[in-house]
């Protein structure tokens, strides 16, 4: 008798004990709203990688226009988050900038005639300032080359930015909402 009494207040002392360990177990993170991604391409050799983080839609007007998260004429981080990063390990062209090998930040410039990819020299910083616009440094540009504009075959809901190429020559190519925006790139 006494050792079914102690074997159930051992059970119940084992039951209690692992609901208040479950209560504290750590909970599962949400999946972050825009997350870390990665396209990379080899051109001659020489890698080319860039780092971005891939906003939603979300039922959200996100070029041109009043109410744009993007609005016409401003700058975009090409992305969400941290200023989207990219690395080549050789001397490279992207449309018409010469881009020796490095480290650099890439930037859009909103023009409803027609976007451009701003690359820039300054990297390591968050996306956007405190007061919205974004983090570029015009001083630090590399400079700026035309984008050639399209639609996507369907809207595309998660931003996607893709680097695709072989031998010499690749594209970069922007995707998002209703637009795709590309540029050529080519090995030095």
């Amino acid at each position: 008798m006494k050792t079914n009494r102690a074997l159930t207040s051992i059970l119940a002392l084992s039951v209690v004990a692992g609901l208040a360990s479950a209560q504290d177990a750590p909970k599962k993170k949400a999946a972050p709203a825009s997350p870390a991604m990665e396209t990379s391409a080899t051109l001659d050799g020489k890698n080319i990688a860039i780092k971005y983080s891939a906003p939603s839609v979300k039922g959200r007007k996100i070029f041109g226009g009043a109410g744009a998260l993007q609005p016409d004429n401003t700058v975009w981080r090409t992305g969400a988050n941290n200023a989207t990063a990219m690395h080549t390990d050789g001397d490279i062209m992207i449309g018409a900038l010469n881009v020796p090998a490095g480290d650099y930040t890439l930037y859009v410039a909103l023009d409803p005639k027609g976007w451009q990819l701003i690359v820039s020299k300054q990297t390591g910083q968050r996306g956007i300032n405190r007061d919205g616009s974004a983090s570029l440094d015009e001083s630090k540009a590399v400079g700026r080359t035309p984008m050639k504009m399209s639609k996507p075959a369907s809207m595309v809901e998660t931003y996607k930015m893709t680097l695709a190429g072989e031998g010499k020559k690749g594209t970069l190519t922007l995707e998002w909402e209703n637009v795709s925006a590309s540029v050529n790139i080519s090995a030095k």
